[in-house]
């Protein structure tokens, strides 16, 4: 049988003691804690209760206040003279807009045409190429103009024709203006092609 000395005996019970006081400090604490946490979520739960009750105060008043307002506008005949007023404004923004359809219209058929003419076969009368793209007077949303670049130029032409007769027609007048080099030109998917092949 095994044998404990006394001291040892006294020893194990002083560590026995401080464990249990120290457990018994920490149970405390553990106590003091959820006192805390309780108080917490009570203060918590008791501020949302009276945020609410002010918020639905709050609507109560407000839709109270509105409904008797609208009423009250509707009676007095000022207020409908006010009404007449801005009806007429509103027609005239709905006139304004209706015009503005209008033309915002125009300049997408504008652009549909263009994007027409880049699918289909055309001709247009070439009247210039040049090496550098250094065309600053033109632009490519001018009608009427086209603007390739076959390497290592860029070439400028005029009009866009369904039909080479049109075009050759047009030719002539341009030579008549001065443009002596001018001459006629087939593209079809925005690509310069031979006369012979875009038939």
């Amino acid at each position: 049988m095994p044998f404990i000395e006394e001291s040892d005996l006294l020893e194990l019970h002083k560590d026995i003691d401080k464990a249990q006081i120290i457990n018994e400090r920490l149970l405390d604490q553990v106590k003091f804690k959820n006192r805390e946490i309780r108080k917490n979520k009570l203060q918590r739960n008791a501020l949302a209760g009276v945020t609410g009750l002010f918020l639905i105060g709050t609507l109560i008043i407000f839709s109270f206040t509105a409904g008797r307002s609208v009423s009250n506008n509707y009676e007095s005949p000022s207020n409908l003279l006010v009404s007449i007023d801005s009806l007429d404004a509103i027609k005239s923004r709905i006139n304004n807009l209706k015009q503005q359809n209008e033309e915002l219209s125009l300049v997408k058929e504008f652009y549909l045409a263009k994007e027409f003419l880049q699918k289909e076969k055309i001709y247009s009368v070439q009247i210039k190429s040049f090496v550098d793209n250094n065309m600053t007077l033109a632009s490519e949303a001018l009608t009427n103009t086209m603007f390739v670049k076959a390497n290592p130029f860029y070439s400028y032409s005029l009009g866009n024709f369904e039909t080479l007769k049109e075009a050759q027609n047009f030719r002539e007048q341009l030579v008549d203006l001065g443009f002596q080099d001018a001459f006629v030109a087939s593209y079809k998917d925005g690509k310069r092609v031979q006369i012979e092949d875009s038939e």
